[in-house]
Formats: structure tokens, C-alpha cells, sequence
């Protein structure tokens, strides 16, 4: 699938969760997302001005209102393919969230223990074991959604439908 051809298949399915996708449509619906977020701060900047850096000399990752509405206009169809492009390895879709699931359990057992008082030494070196552990977790979580979206795809059907272009 080319460049073009996948940006119009992505921009389709805009909220369609059913289905595959092939490696080669996410991965070129991802550059069109980086190269669009790009080009609407650059908008941003010559139509608000105001310079196109942050203090440290990094760019700006475009948080003008141009960017912005194009940052939420595209937030559903980049998720929808994500999430095929998880059908297509043979998992679920669900597999895309689990840095965030993550991101919850620790604010939620931080907030928990917190919120309970810790007198015993031996219980607040659980809880920091607890919360060093699940940090490595967090580090690892996104690394290793990143490396099932690069999986190949599954061969023939899976339980997600037939293989994409094998059943149009």
C-alpha cells in the first residue's frame, strides 16, 4: 500500500475498529500524522506568531489551535488504526491501551497508599518495591506495543476477518 492510498484507507475507516490493517497503511498513516502535525505548526506559527521553539531550542510539537484541531480531528482514526493494525498481529485491540492501563493502576495504587498512613518501615518498602516495579512496567509497556505494531502480519484469516486485499 502506498503512501496516499493508506492516508485515504485510514481517513475511511475514520472511527471503524473492526477489521486489519496492514503494516504498510498504519505505518504511512503514522508519517502522514507526524508530517501534518508539522506543517499545522508551522501554520501555527505564521498565522499567530510567536516563534516555533521552545526555551530549551527543541521545536515546538505545534500547540497552536491549528495543530490543536488537527491533533483532535485525527486522534480517533490514528487509534482505529492502531487498533487494526493489532487485529492484523493477531491480538486484540486492546493490547494498543496497555501503556495507559498502566499509567492508571499506578496513580491508582500511589493515590491508595497514600491516602492510607504508613506507619510500618517494612510496609513502605512494599510499597516502594510495589511502585518500582510497576515503573519499569511502564517504561516496557509502550516498547512493547511498539514492537507488536511492527509484527508482521498473520497469514490468511484470523479471528479479526480475512487478511487485507484477500476479501475486498
Amino acid at each position: 500500500m502506498r503512501f496516499a492510498e493508506a492516508v485515504r484507507t485510514c481517513l475511511r475507516k475514520y472511527a471503524t475498529f473492526s477489521g486489519r490493517a496492514t503494516r504498510s497503511e498504519y505505518w504511512w498513516f503514522v508519517l502522514f500524522l507526524i508530517l501534518a502535525s508539522a506543517v499545522a505548526g508551522v501554520v501555527d506559527a505564521a498565522l499567530f506568531g510567536g516563534d516555533p521553539t521552545v526555551a530549551d531550542g527543541a521545536p515546538e510539537a505545534g500547540s497552536g489551535p491549528v495543530a490543536g484541531v488537527f491533533k483532535l480531528a485525527t486522534l480517533l482514526p490514528g487509534i482505529a488504526a492502531g487498533w487494526r493494525r493489532m487485529h492484523d498481529t493477531g491480538r486484540s485491540g486492546l493490547h494498543l491501551v496497555y501503556p495507559l492501563i498502566v499509567m492508571v493502576g499506578i496513580a491508582t495504587f500511589a493515590g491508595a497508599t497514600g491516602a492510607v498512613g504508613l506507619e510500618s518501615q517494612a510496609f513502605q518498602g512494599v510499597v516502594g518495591l510495589v511502585l518500582v516495579v510497576a515503573l519499569l512496567v511502564f517504561v516496557i509497556s509502550p516498547l512493547l506495543v511498539l514492537w507488536w505494531l511492527t509484527r508482521p502480519s498473520q497469514p490468511g484469516p484470523n479471528r479479526f476477518g480475512p487478511a487485507p486485499g484477500e476479501a475486498l
